[in-house]
C-alpha cells in the first residue's frame, strides 16, 4: 500500500508544484494502455512545460503523441504560447494549458489532454504503485548538471491508470500502466547556462557525480570507443521499462559525445516499488541507428546495456518496435546548433539479471526517447579500437565525416609487428 507519509517518499507538496523562478520546468505523463476488452493497444506521452529566462523569454506549451500500436501509426499535437506561462495554483499542484491539465497530489493524479487537430481527448486517473525517486538522489540530492546550469529530475516509474480515450468521436474505456515525471531548473536548451549565475552549484554537482562515478566504476582502457557530433552533452538517451516480473527500469544517459562505451548517466532499478538501486558502472552500445528524415544526424533504435555492481550483472536491450515520431524544434540562431530533436517510440525490453548465484530472464515493454541537440557540422563519428596485450599493442582510428565528406582510416601497430596503414576516400 502506497503511503504519502512513508519514509520511501522523498517528494513534498512543494516539489510537485510549480517553481516560478526556474528557467525551465515540465511535467510529463507516459503510459501504455488498452481497451478494457484488450482488443486495442495504445501508448501515449503528454508534456506540459514552461520557461522563463532573464533574457525575458517566456512561454509554455502542450505536446502529446498518441501511438496506435495495433495499426502502427501515431497522432501528434503541439501548441505553444510565447506570451505566458502555464496556469497554475499557488497552494496545490494544478497546471493547465488551454483546456489540457494535470492536478493531484502523490499518490493520486488526474489528467485531461485534448488534441483538437486529431479529434482526441484523453482522461486518465493515475494511482502510484511505486514511490517517487530523484535521479542521483543519494549522490546530489537529485540535482543534475546541464551545461553550466542545473536541474532536478524526479519520477514515479509505475502507476495504475484508468480512464477514457475519445478518438474520432468513439469513446473507449481504458486501463494500463503509467509513468510520471517532474523536472525543473536553471537551464535552457538553445543557450545552455549562458544566462545563469549558479556556476558554484553546477560545478559542485559535477564534482559529486564524477566522484561517485569513479568510485563505482572500473576504470580501464576499453577495447573500443566511438564518439559522434550528434551525441554532444546537450542531448541524452532515455528509456523507461516495465518488466513482466513487476520490476521497473529507468535509464538516462548524458552522452559526452560517446555513442559506444561507458555511460555517464544512471540505470535505476526497482524490484519492489519502494527501494531503488542506482547503477553507474554501465556500458552501452547502439545495435541499430536511424538517419533522421530532415536533418543530418543519427539516433539509436536499439540500445544494448550492461551494468555491473559487485557480483551483480544486468544486461538489457531496448528496441523500438513501432513507427517512430521525430519531433524537431528549430532554433532561430543556427550558428552552432540547428535545433532540438526528440525521437520516440514504444518498444520491447529483454535481457537478464544475474544476482551472483542465479540468472533471471527479463522481458517487458519500454518507451525509448533519444534527444539530440543537432550540430551544424552534421553526422561525424570517430571510432577508436585498441589492440591490447597479449594480442599485441596498437590503435586504429576510423573517421566518418559528413562535414569533410571523407572517410579516413589510420592504424598504428607496434606489437607483435610494426604496421602502419592509412586510407582516405570521399563520401
Amino acid at each position: 500500500m502506497i503511503d504519502k507519509k512513508s519514509k520511501y517518499n522523498p517528494w513534498t507538496s512543494e516539489d510537485e508544484r510549480e517553481h516560478p523562478s526556474s528557467a525551465m520546468e515540465w511535467w510529463c505523463a507516459e503510459a501504455f494502455f488498452s481497451s478494457v476488452d484488450g482488443k486495442e493497444k495504445w501508448s501515449v506521452k503528454a508534456v506540459l512545460s514552461e520557461w522563463h529566462t532573464k533574457a525575458k523569454q517566456i512561454g509554455s506549451n502542450f505536446v502529446i503523441t498518441l501511438f496506435d500500436q495495433e495499426n502502427n501509426k501515431n497522432f501528434f499535437y503541439d501548441r505553444r504560447d510565447n506570451t505566458a506561462k502555464l496556469k497554475s495554483s499557488e497552494y496545490s499542484f494544478n497546471i493547465q494549458f488551454k483546456d489540457s491539465w494535470i492536478t493531484g497530489s502523490f499518490p493520486n493524479y488526474e489528467m485531461h489532454f485534448h488534441d483538437p487537430e486529431n479529434n482526441i481527448k484523453l482522461d486518465m486517473k493515475y494511482r502510484a504503485k511505486s514511490y517517487p525517486r530523484w535521479v542521483a538522489q543519494d549522490v546530489t540530492g537529485g540535482w543534475l548538471p546541464m551545461g553550466l546550469g542545473f536541474y532536478r529530475y524526479g519520477f514515479i516509474p509505475k502507476c495504475d491508470i484508468s480512464g477514457t480515450l475519445t478518438i474520432k468521436n468513439k469513446k473507449i474505456k481504458i486501463v494500463g500502466d503509467g509513468y510520471f515525471e517532474h523536472v525543473w531548473g536553471d537551464f535552457t536548451y538553445h543557450r545552455v547556462g549562458a544566462e545563469f549565475g549558479g556556476l558554484k552549484k553546477t560545478l559542485s554537482t559535477y564534482a559529486k557525480l564524477v566522484g561517485w562515478w569513479i568510485h563505482n566504476s572500473k576504470i580501464r582502457i576499453p577495447n573500443s570507443i566511438t564518439f559522434s557530433t550528434e551525441n554532444n552533452p546537450f542531448g541524452y538517451d532515455w528509456a523507461w521499462a516495465l518488466l513482466d516480473n513487476g520490476w521497473t527500469l529507468f535509464y538516462g544517459n548524458i552522452l559526452f559525445w560517446i555513442m559506444h562505451g561507458p555511460a555517464a548517466g544512471s540505470l535505476i532499478l526497482s524490484k519492489d516499488g519502494e527501494t531503488y538501486e542506482e547503477l553507474c558502472n554501465v556500458q552501452f552500445k547502439y545495435n541499430k541507428t536511424k538517419l533522421a528524415k530532415d536533418f543530418d544526424f543519427q539516433y539509436p533504435t536499439e540500445i544494448e546495456l550492461t551494468a555491473t555492481k559487485a557480483k551483480e550483472k544486468l544486461h538489457l536491450v531496448f528496441l523500438m518496435d513501432s513507427n517512430i515520431r521525430e519531433y524537431v524544434i528549430s532554433f532561430r540562431e543556427k550558428k552552432y546548433w540547428l535545433g532540438l530533436a526528440i525521437c520516440e517510440a514504444p518498444g520491447i525490453a529483454s535481457g537478464y539479471y544475474f544476482d551472483g548465484n542465479k540468472k533471471i530472464k527479463l522481458n517487458g515493454i519500454c518507451k525509448i526517447e533519444p534527444q539530440r541537440q543537432i550540430s551544424a557540422l552534421g553526422h561525424n563519428t570517430l571510432k577508436i579500437d585498441f589492440l591490447k596485450p597479449p594480442k599485441g599493442f596498437g590503435i586504429s582510428l576510423n573517421v566518418d565525416s559528413h562535414f569533410l565528406k571523407k572517410k579516413i582510416f589510420v592504424r598504428i601497430q607496434l606489437l607483435p609487428k610494426l604496421k602502419f596503414n592509412f586510407k582516405i576516400e570521399k563520401i
